[in-house]
């Protein structure tokens, strides 16, 4: 049996193999990624030697860091996600009194993810986030789920929210708080509520509850929402596919679309969940598409691990993971954080 902490830490890498698995293949068409690695098409890393994260583990990492300040410190949480956020896009380039807005009283960023110089790669940072970003720190002005930045409904909220699924809380709490964190950057109810639904999937995986069922517990949340009926739809679309078998990429652009918003992200990883053999096989289903291939790896990499536990992750994919002890490494610091006897953590986790 998985327990629950297994499944955690099969969530946050399985996330990162599946986007480093579409990474290399993001906005090629599936004819042109059947010529580049045959008939079935990728079959593992571009380059067997190294499985390079993109934007979205990175994203991933700094939400899960700002989770555990935010609980260590009792500070509000969807502050401290800017927080964390504002630190990403430093990450991107741009020195931190122009990064940290209002978070930026010293001369640098704290906490030790910042200080992990391989992040600070530029990997196709989805520029809604950029923007968001980048105007918070020149005006202080949040996005939440009543101020709306724009009309954005792109997959950069639900990409990164999945380690939401272990903040304490029910269901209701849970999917609120990861549609708030997307909603820092993407103001369309479809790039939020995608976000929610996917950290009730998790979480409910978390809990033991098969992928139905999981799935159940989100459109059971999203229904609650106004303007849900756009991403439930594409929940019953992935569903409705899955149910006939395994699907063609031809078919996954054709009903469910190219992933490159929200509710499209969510629908298409859903369904490679579903109609997956195993967690290898879902994540080359998630991936082999003509679309966001690395965001559709990362979010089914999410479900699946959560499902699964990191021992259902193919050895040769897990070894060479770009920061894979990086990763590995804030999500048991995670789970210390959320068990029964969080630790001191000295400066690790500041709590802002």
């Amino acid at each position: 049996m998985v327990s629950r902490a297994d499944r955690f830490r099969g969530s946050i890498l399985a996330g990162a193999v599946g986007d480093a698995l579409g990474y290399d293949i993001e906005f090629h068409e599936i004819e042109g990624i059947r010529a580049a690695h045959g008939p079935d098409g990728l079959r593992g890393y571009v380059n067997p030697d190294r499985g390079l994260i993109s934007d979205d583990t990175q994203m991933t990492l700094f939400t899960l860091e700002g989770l555990i300040r935010a609980h260590a410190g009792g500070r509000d949480v969807v502050q401290v996600l800017q927080h964390a956020y504002q630190r990403w896009l430093h990450t991107q380039g741009r020195p931190w009194e122009q990064t940290g807005g209002r978070f930026a009283t010293a001369a640098e960023p704290d906490g030790w993810l910042v200080g992990n110089r391989e992040l600070h790669d530029r990997r196709a940072p989805g520029s809604t986030c950029l923007k968001a970003l980048r105007a918070f720190a020149t005006d202080g002005v949040q996005g939440t789920l009543t101020h709306a930045l724009n009309n954005s409904k792109g997959c950069g909220g639900v990409m990164r929210v999945a380690p939401c699924a272990l903040w304490p809380g029910d269901a209701g709490e849970v999917f609120r708080l990861a549609a708030q964190a997307a909603a820092l950057t993407h103001s369309h109810p479809s790039g939020y509520l995608s976000a929610g639904a996917l950290a009730v999937i998790v979480q409910a995986l978390l809990g033991g509850a098969d992928l139905p069922r999981a799935v159940g517990a989100a459109r059971l949340e999203l229904i609650r929402w106004d303007g849900y009926e756009e991403q439930f739809a594409a929940l019953d679309a992935a569903i409705a596919l899955a149910k006939r078998g395994r699907p063609t990429p031809e078919a996954i652009a054709a009903e469910l679309g190219g992933g490159w918003v929200g509710e499209e992200a969510l629908a298409i990883a859903v369904c490679a969940a579903l109609a997956a053999d195993d967690l290898a096989d879902g994540l080359l289903l998630a991936v082999n598409h003509s679309g966001d291939s690395d965001s559709t790896g990362a979010i089914c990499g999410n479900i699946l691990g959560a499902l699964h536990g990191p021992g259902a992750i193919p050895a040769q994919w897990l070894a060479a993971l770009e920061l894979r002890d990086v990763i590995d490494t804030l999500a048991v610091d995670a789970l210390a954080e959320f068990g029964p006897e969080p630790p001191d953590w000295q400066g690790r986790y500041p709590g802002w």
